[in-house]
């Protein structure tokens, strides 16, 4: 199941003897050991003996060893030194603050800072409201985290959730010009962390919420939208579930099928599956089956949090009871948002005709890719490696954008859907076919689509309230 992959890109600076055919020998060594060359470069050439750096990507940190192994075993090569390409990226971090304003001379300090800032706070004290204008606020969210959920790395906690975080701003930079930062807390006491955001909010337009582990997530984000007066965004709810039901709307009319007929069993019931079945729903849906580690949530059970009594009271509508493999069986949609290899062949050759499945388990899916496609007609994944990757990238950019430009003061159903349609849209009647139904993150015009979507349902509920 594992490729070489670049968050395991490794440069390799080798010394061999000088020949004509060593470059070739070193490429043949490492593709043998099963990496992927990215680039071979000689950076020194002698009479004897030559220095290449030769890049690769590999599967894990294990196998970067087997390369460099590979390479010290050939005649007359060492292997000099080794660096991880992904850990010099992050070396000294990836933010930074540049100002936006010249400071040339004292006049251009005293317009900046003082005297003349004094006269921009008063009227910010007289009128709260010119904060979005007048300062970063207008175009400034706080991604924030406690660290307890980090990337299916788990409870790892604030400074090791860093490096994420730093990532996640720096994606709100490149693809919507969001200037974000991250707030990390040491605290993963509920009470606390809405008090401290709620402390931090006067310098924001608006709240991401990212990697807090579940159900504490859940009471964490209501109470601060019901206690702030910004957009408060819990991107591993919500993006997840935005970019899932845009796939899901391409892919049903690939085979198609209806959402409102046909029949979904959703596998993992934390903050991504609650959220994907509740945007599912408000888009129509109306069978589907929420699978937990013991299967089913069914009315009749015994949940210990509110939420999957709240499934248990609004999903399943036939009340079935069993395991998530019989589940399965007949379904039309499968969407995993859980665990590794939970599925097998024999499972997703038990679903209905034209089935889809979305196996989003990162990096190990609930199901070999492969595999399911020899019986599903729709397959999509969490990863980069296979088509159709389901990626929260394409929804929180333009998101924020277009809450940031309207100036938004809540988030609602009427713009997760408009920001889902936008990302659908992106992929063209002549275009869509089964190993295309998203587009990718690198397109340059979803962030920009999904800001308009997102800005103009802003703009309609305020001008309703």
């Amino acid at each position: 199941m594992a490729a070489p992959s670049p968050g395991y890109s490794l440069t390799l600076r080798v010394e061999a003897p000088a020949s004509i055919t060593a470059t070739s020998e070193l490429a043949a060594a490492v593709g043998k050991a099963g990496a992927h060359i990215t680039a071979l470069d000689v950076a020194e050439s002698h009479h004897t003996h030559m220095v290449v750096d030769v890049s690769c990507n590999t599967t894990d940190v294990a196998h970067g060893e087997t390369v460099r192994a590979a390479l010290d075993n050939l005649d007359g090569v060492s292997v000099r030194n080794v660096s991880d390409r992904t850990f010099l990226m992050h070396l000294g971090g990836k933010l930074s603050v540049t100002p936006k304003v010249a400071l040339r001379n004292r006049d251009d300090l005293s317009r900046a800072y003082t005297p003349g800032v004094a006269r921009v706070c008063m009227a910010i004290a007289e009128n709260p409201a010119d904060a979005r204008n007048l300062t970063v606020k207008r175009n400034t969210i706080a991604v924030v985290t406690d660290g307890s959920a980090v990337l299916g790395l788990g409870n790892i906690g604030p400074a090791a959730a860093l490096p994420v975080m730093e990532g996640k701003a720096a994606l709100f930079k490149q693809f919507a010009d969001v200037d974000a930062w991250p707030v990390c807390l040491d605290t993963q006491d509920t009470d606390e962390i809405v008090k401290i955001v709620k402390a931090l909010a006067p310098v924001y337009g608006g709240v991401n919420l990212e990697d807090i582990a579940a159900p504490r997530c859940f009471e964490i984000e209501a109470r601060l939208r019901e206690e702030l007066d910004i957009p408060v965004f819990h991107d591993d709810q919500h993006g997840t579930a935005i970019v899932t039901l845009a796939a899901l709307a391409n892919a049903l009319k690939v085979v198609g099928k209806q959402i409102e007929q046909v029949r979904i069993v959703v596998s993992g019931v934390g903050a991504a599956g609650n959220a994907i079945i509740q945007l599912l729903q408000a888009r129509g849906a109306t069978n589907i089956i929420a699978c937990g580690r013991d299967g089913a949530i069914h009315r009749g059970g015994e949940y210990a949090d509110a939420h999957r009594v709240w499934l248990s009271e609004n999903t399943n509508p036939e009340n079935f009871t069993g395991t998530l493999k019989q589940a399965v069986a007949g379904a039309d949609v499968f969407i995993g948002v859980s665990a590794p290899n939970v599925l097998d062949e024999a499972d997703i050759a038990a679903m209905n005709e034209q089935a889809i499945v979305f196996a989003m388990a990162n990096p190990d899916p609930e199901v070999d890719p492969e595999v399911a496609g020899r019986h599903a007609a729709v397959v999509a994944t969490g990863r980069s490696d296979f088509p159709n990757q389901i990626n929260n990238v394409l929804a929180f950019p333009g998101i924020f954008r277009g809450l940031l430009d309207a100036g938004a003061s809540e988030i609602t159903d009427e713009m997760l859907l408009a920001a889902a349609d936008a990302i659908a849209a992106r992929v063209g009647a002549d275009e869509l076919n089964p190993g295309f139904i998203i587009p990718s993150v690198f397109d340059p015009h979803v962030a920009g689509d999904v800001a308009a979507a997102v800005e103009q349902a802003a703009k309609q509920v305020l001008a309703n309230a």
